[in-house]
């Protein structure tokens, strides 16, 4: 999957934050044409120690990085509500992500779970099924990603996209 250059072109890896599996979803933005260009899901076993399943992660994440080579990150950040272990097991993951980008260069943006249901499907609350439909949508593909947590890195990678398009509109005006 190595990067042909095109000027004006923008690549994004959005990442789904989870330490048993981190989904990944890669979108080139061409002008006002969006492709996604690969997508899945890094799992690890829940049997295997924290430790290791970061670092096993971070290794699967690199070399994801590596073969895309994206212009930017952007990942999901964790939600906050009744279980606070599958926040802080979340955060643990961002982490990961954000370091593995760190290591390339490669510069990361952090959205809410909400802003990025709010931006793809127009409604925060909306459910992975609903996100699963947008995204297919969007992106113009014969069906839904199967693995939700590739999906939602999707939708993570068209969130920034259109977040960064609308700070331009702003910025310049137009």
């Amino acid at each position: 999957m190595a990067r042909s250059y095109q000027p004006g072109a923008m690549r994004v890896l959005g990442i789904d934050p989870g330490t048993l599996a981190m989904g990944y979803g890669l979108v080139d933005e061409i002008g006002d044409r969006l492709c996604m260009i690969d997508c899945g899901v890094l799992q690890v076993s829940g049997h295997t120690p924290i430790p290791e399943r970061l670092h096993l992660l971070y290794k699967g994440l690199m070399e994801v990085l590596r073969s895309s080579q994206p212009d930017e990150m952007a990942v999901e950040e964790p939600f906050v509500s009744r279980n606070v272990r599958s926040a802080l097991a979340i955060g643990r993951a961002q982490a990961i992500a954000m370091l593995a980008a760190a290591s390339l260069h490669i510069p990361v943006y952090t959205y809410p779970p909400a802003r990025v249901k709010h931006v793809v499907a127009n409604y925060g609350g909306s459910d992975k099924q609903q996100i699963q439909h947008m995204v297919s949508m969007q992106l113009g593909l014969a069906s839904p990603p199967p693995e939700t947590d590739a999906a939602d890195a999707l939708a993570i990678a068209l969130c920034h996209l259109r977040e960064k398009h609308l700070a331009k509109v702003i910025a310049t005006g137009d």
